[in-house]
């Protein structure tokens, strides 16, 4: 760990990283995502913690205000997440800004890790990490999905059609670098750490962590969840309205600093995010089987450079099934293609015990 003797606030210095939450109406959370920054095993005075009201109207300013003298805590008008973030990254003073949603928390040594990755990588823009996920309501846990891919990503295909980096709570950035990025289209009221995650790689190298940091908390509000049941269509339809206005400002801002949109790197960045939104739209309205098999078809046209040739079968086999079972009924090419292995594979057993 570097030193942060002359760095941290108490020597009137800049900190080494700020912390920075952003929270809307999260006053039962807010308590537990503030304990764990200051539950790292990292200096205090090399931290700003920086907490951003969007214009809340429940309890959160009380439950912030026990935390004053170690907690910067500014109150905006309600205007969503990227203005959140807006107003938080102009404030930030920390050579690096690790953002942390209200809802979830990090875990001890997240801040550790992660500022010893960016001294020992000097030009890179984002370190990011996975999480482990709990479900509120059940008490269940699980490990979150994760392509850990690093260093140059738009010069290498394969690299930039696997990068997905993660949600808000696993995402710290170079302060000086995220700041180019801004100001964030404030139309964007959720979904605006996609847009920095997916441009930061176009000012420097990145670094993942295979290691879950954070706990992302599944509690029935958040923007990225719907219950086994139903979709809820309301949220669904915010999630679209705001990833076509993200899709519209990735272009304006590749086209803005020189970028070919039809070089095949860059196209297959934009071909990979496309595919994001057409299964968000699905979600939404449900596709014919046309449709939905010409969209499996484009997915293995654009990822599978980066798949060995088992799942490009697979992949194959379930596009044309899809124009039997639809896209309602996808779900269960997967099932059938299980339960049929499992029945050859105790056809085998049998034969080799007779």
């Amino acid at each position: 760990m570097r030193p942060v003797t002359n760095r941290g606030n108490a020597g009137g210095g800049a900190p080494i990283l700020t912390a920075l939450i952003d929270t809307y109406n999260y006053g039962q959370f807010i308590g537990e995502a503030i304990e764990s920054v200051l539950a790292q095993d990292f200096p205090a005075e090399g931290m700003q913690i920086l907490v951003v009201d969007d214009g809340s109207t429940d309890d959160t300013r009380e439950r912030v205000s026990k935390y004053a003298g170690r907690v910067e805590y500014v109150f905006k008008p309600n205007g969503g997440q990227a203005s959140a973030f807006n107003y938080g990254i102009e404030r930030a003073r920390g050579e690096y800004i690790a953002l942390l949603d209200a809802d979830d928390y990090w875990l001890p040594s997240k801040v550790r890790r992660v500022v010893a990755e960016f001294d020992s990588h000097p030009d890179a823009g984002l370190v990011y990490h996975p999480f482990r996920e709990f479900k509120s309501e059940t008490g269940e846990w699980r490990e979150g999905g994760f392509n850990a891919v690093s260093g140059i990503v738009p010069a290498d295909k394969k690299k930039i059609l696997l990068y997905t980096a993660c949600q808000t709570s696993g995402l710290t950035f170079r302060t000086s670098l995220v700041k180019k990025l801004l100001p964030l289209n404030e139309q964007m009221t959720i979904q605006p750490d996609g847009l920095l995650a997916a441009l930061i790689i176009f000012l420097g190298p990145i670094v993942a962590i295979p290691e879950p940091l954070a706990v992302y908390r599944i509690h029935g509000s958040n923007m990225y969840y719907h219950s086994s049941a139903e979709v809820d269509k309301g949220r669904q339809a915010r999630r679209v309205e705001t990833l076509k206005i993200l899709l519209e400002e990735m272009d304006k801002w590749l086209v803005h600093h020189g970028y070919d949109l039809k070089q095949p790197e860059i196209l297959a960045f934009r071909n990979r995010w496309q595919l994001l939104y057409e299964k968000e739209e699905f979600l939404l309205e449900a596709p014919g089987r046309l449709r939905f098999f010409w969209h499996l078809l484009e997915g293995m046209r654009i990822m599978n450079p980066c798949l060995n040739w088992r799942i490009q079968t697979v992949n194959g086999i379930n596009a044309v099934g899809s124009l039997f079972v639809g896209y309602k009924h996808y779900d269960r090419l997967d099932k059938w293609r299980v339960g049929l292995r499992r029945s050859l594979m105790g056809a085998n057993d049998s034969e080799s015990n007779s």
